[in-house]
């Protein structure tokens, strides 16, 4: 007796707990109610969340920065697997909500809250290293969840709406759902997705391209009749000159607007460095000198200590004793005191002067053939001002200055190749090679100006150039702006509609009757459509006042 009563009231439990799914799955009454706007936006809250504080997830707050990973080109495995499946249940609730399942979003809603609560709870604390109550995006992110789970249960209570008639932005005609459904269709690639997913998950006998082409036509007639409400509620009288507000508040934002992007790419060019710029002190300083294409002579570089920073005193010193030289001047005025490195480097060489006798055989005979002219080439990694090789020459003979100097520019660093003409005969030569492991006390002090490079936030833009900023920014621009300013007299046929509350109407009814199952019906008021936008007089007759 005692075990059929224990099995009795497991029974009633059981019945209990599939009462109670039944109830929601198959309800004898509910108030049909549409939350599925509120569910999107908090997903799309949450999505954001994980963008702009993946840092939050991972254990190393550094290297996961996606900012700066997507910058360098590089993709977090983790990062791109939590975008996917946020992006993928977003995806599963539009297809759950139309095809109005109610017992595959309960089940889709039981998954989410055991995962995430398990992921929230028990996987992130031990991948990030930190207690939940201690990471502050992570429980903004399950708080907004939290707000969708009620959202989605309410949804389960009350049961799918029967009718899913056009988008929830064009429920009203005002200037707030105007710019708000322009905005919506601005998003790339959202309104495709939705019409291809609605058309994949909705019965229909339209093909994709007819259903865009609804969709298309019943878009266009929202925005023209937004439009034709705000002529009535702000009629223009006729025969009125426009204000001077209007004209000089829209017109000249406009003016003001297009002068920016044609200049934009000179003046974002020329403050990023200005203005925003990064000062970039070199980590290494090198010099080697050469003999034509003999092994180097003379090798040194200056890192770490060696590499000082100017005081204020030092800088203006240093200018002014170029004050009476307008071509110095004209260099030193792009650059402050922050952006000088003095590098000390030792008057010996680091290396010996390897060459071997055939080669050095060969020098003296190459020297001599070309007369007295020989060339002692001199590369920095970066730019040298003042004399170099002067501690170096122990010669009387003639003895000319910087011939040449070339300056290639990088986005990072900049490179400066200087070169130096002897007069010399090549045992002089020689002798000047050797007189550069003799001279062990003597030193070089380089003046390194380094330019401001553009902050890592702004780093992709830069790395266009100017003329990249100008082919895929300011043409791209114009091409869309070009499009607004020509091309109006082919569309005033469709623009300059009086009334469109007739072919909303048959728009509306073709949602209707697709909802309802009359997809026959669905094909005739589809081709009526398409014949009242073939047929202009008859388009005329339908959209008068």
């Amino acid at each position: 007796m005692e075990k059929l009563r224990e099995l009795s009231i497991r029974a009633k439990k059981y019945s209990v707990i599939c009462q109670f799914f039944r109830a929601l799955v198959q309800p004898e009454y509910s108030a049909v109610t549409d939350v599925y706007v509120l569910m999107f936006l908090a997903d799309t809250v949450d999505f954001i969340i994980i963008v702009f504080g993946f840092w939050a997830f991972g254990k190393h707050s550094a290297a996961a920065d996606i900012t700066s990973s997507l910058s360098e080109d590089q993709v977090p495995e983790a990062f791109l697997v939590m975008v996917l499946i946020q992006f993928g249940t977003m995806v599963i609730d539009r297809a759950l909500y139309l095809r109005k399942t109610v017992l595959g979003k309960l089940v889709f809603q039981v998954i989410l809250v055991f995962g995430i609560h398990f992921w929230m709870f028990f996987i992130l604390p031990t991948v990030t290293e930190r207690r939940f109550n201690q990471n502050l995006v992570a429980q903004l992110w399950y708080f907004v969840k939290c707000v969708y789970f009620g959202l989605s249960a309410y949804q389960i209570r009350s049961g799918y709406p029967t009718r899913v008639l056009g988008n929830f932005l064009t429920k009203s005609h005002n200037y707030l759902n105007l710019f708000l459904f322009q905005g919506f269709r601005l998003v790339p690639f959202l309104t495709e997705l939705r019409a291809v997913m609605d058309w994949v998950w909705t019965d229909t006998t339209l093909s994709l391209s007819s259903w865009i082409c609804v969709e298309d036509v019943y878009a266009h007639c929202f925005v023209l009749k937004c439009w034709r409400e705000s002529e009535k509620r702000y009629p223009q009288p006729r025969g009125q000159k426009k204000k001077r507000v209007v004209k000089y508040g829209m017109g000249g934002l406009i003016v003001l607007l297009l002068i920016c992007i044609v200049w934009f790419p000179l003046l974002f060019m020329s403050l990023i460095k200005s203005v925003a710029g990064v000062v970039n002190r070199p980590l290494d300083v090198s010099l080697t000198i050469t003999l034509g294409g003999f092994q180097p002579i003379f090798t040194m570089s200056a890192q770490q200590n060696q590499l000082k920073d100017l005081t204020e005193e030092d800088f203006s010193s240093f200018i002014s004793s170029y004050s009476y030289t307008p071509s110095a001047l004209q260099f030193l005025e792009a650059y402050s005191r922050e952006d000088v490195t003095v590098a000390e480097l030792q008057g010996s060489s680091n290396s010996l002067w390897t060459i071997s006798p055939p080669s050095r055989q060969y020098l003296i005979m190459e020297t001599r053939s070309c007369v007295s002219q020989s060339w002692l080439n001199i590369y920095c990694c970066l730019f040298v001002y003042g004399p170099v090789l002067s501690p170096f020459v122990q010669s009387d003979d003639q003895y000319k200055d910087i011939l040449l100097a070339l300056e290639r520019s990088t986005n990072q660093s900049r490179e400066i190749q200087e070169w130096w003409i002897v007069d010399q005969p090549a045992a002089s030569l020689l002798q000047v090679g050797a007189s550069l492991s003799d001279r062990r006390e003597a030193g070089l002090q380089l003046f390194v100006f380094s330019d401001k490079v553009s902050p890592p936030s702004l780093g992709f833009l830069a790395g266009y150039g100017i003329m990249g900023l100008y082919a895929s920014v300011v043409l791209v621009i114009g091409k869309f702006v070009r499009e607004f300013f020509s091309g109006i007299s082919h569309s005033i046929m469709f623009e300059e509609l009086p009334c469109v509350d007739r072919i909303l109407k048959l728009c509306t009814d073709i949602f209707l009757v697709r909802e309802t199952g009359e997809l026959e019906l669905e094909e005739e008021l589809y081709a009526k459509l398409i014949f009242l936008y073939r047929s202009p007089e008859t388009l005329i007759k339908w959209t008068r006042r």
